[in-house]
């Protein structure tokens, strides 16, 4: 059976090691904070999207209610 290089050993201690940080008393705040941080910028994501679309439509909105010009017109 062939050895596993010391490599792939240090990133499943590592991997292991970090996964109970997460989930120990002290870990479970910060485990917190990101899923808080993640919530808070997909509200300013989303309040950024409403933003950009009122606003495209309100300034295309104005243009469509413009009577349409003709550039080869004789009245001009």
């Amino acid at each position: 059976m062939e050895q596993p290089s010391t490599d792939v050993m240090v990133k499943t201690a590592v991997g292991v090691a970090g996964g109970a940080a997460l989930f120990s008393p002290v870990g479970m705040p910060i485990v917190h904070g990101l899923a808080g941080l993640a919530v808070a910028g997909l509200g300013i994501f989303a309040a950024g999207t409403i933003v950009m679309k009122a606003a495209e439509a309100i300034t295309g909105g104005i243009e469509h209610l413009k009577p349409p010009r003709e550039d080869d017109s004789p009245f001009l």
